[in-house]
């Protein structure tokens, strides 16, 4: 395993935060978007409600984005940033059915400020660990999604934001499919 079980989720989470905002279709148009998101996502804590705290966690998506592929230096003086801004206090915790794990922040923090931390926390575990190579981009040429690659071998090319693999394979198969239509029609 290239992370640990909360590291691992904290990347999912931010990828799934980030690829809200790269569809044709923004994923955080309303507060009502933002509580499902933090369902699926299983984040805890206080909450306001408010269009405050939405703009927040969306201007966080949009620092986030940037970080996701930023270089090591870039990614460690960002993720320094965000746990600063959130003077953040490590704390080794156990809740809601999650075994210990590390909160940067208190429960009643505001939810931009655990999310940033978690974030932070996270970008700075793959920093560490020298894995920033599993934080890519979709490859298929129409989407710009994030993808967080688990694989054993590195191999994983596309997100999970809709069905860009399949998509893609598609596409190659009738490109491969005409190549072999002109070869044969070309040799008579």
């Amino acid at each position: 395993m290239a992370f640990t079980h909360d590291t691992e989720i904290a990347l999912q989470a931010v990828a799934a935060l980030i690829n809200t905002g790269v569809a044709q279709v923004d994923g955080l148009l309303t507060v009502g978007d933002l509580d499902e998101f933090l369902t699926e996502q299983g984040f805890s804590g206080s909450r306001t409600h408010t269009s405050g705290e939405l703009r927040a966690v969306r201007h966080l998506r949009a620092r986030l984005n940037q970080l996701w592929s930023a270089d090591e230096e870039s990614l460690a003086a960002g993720a320094n940033q965000l746990l600063r801004n959130a003077r953040a206090l490590p704390q080794v915790v156990r809740h809601d059915g999650w075994d210990w794990h590390l909160h940067c922040t208190s429960p009643a923090a505001p939810l931009e400020d655990r999310m940033a931390t978690e974030a932070a926390m996270a970008f700075a575990d793959a920093l560490r660990g020298g894995e920033l190579d599993r934080l890519g981009t979709c490859a298929a040429a129409d989407c710009d999604a994030v993808l967080l690659d688990l694989t054993r071998n590195r191999s994983k090319r596309y997100c999970d934001t809709g069905n860009c693999a399949n998509r893609e394979h598609v596409r190659s198969y009738r490109n491969r499919q005409a190549d072999l239509r002109r070869g044969v029609s070309g040799n008579k």
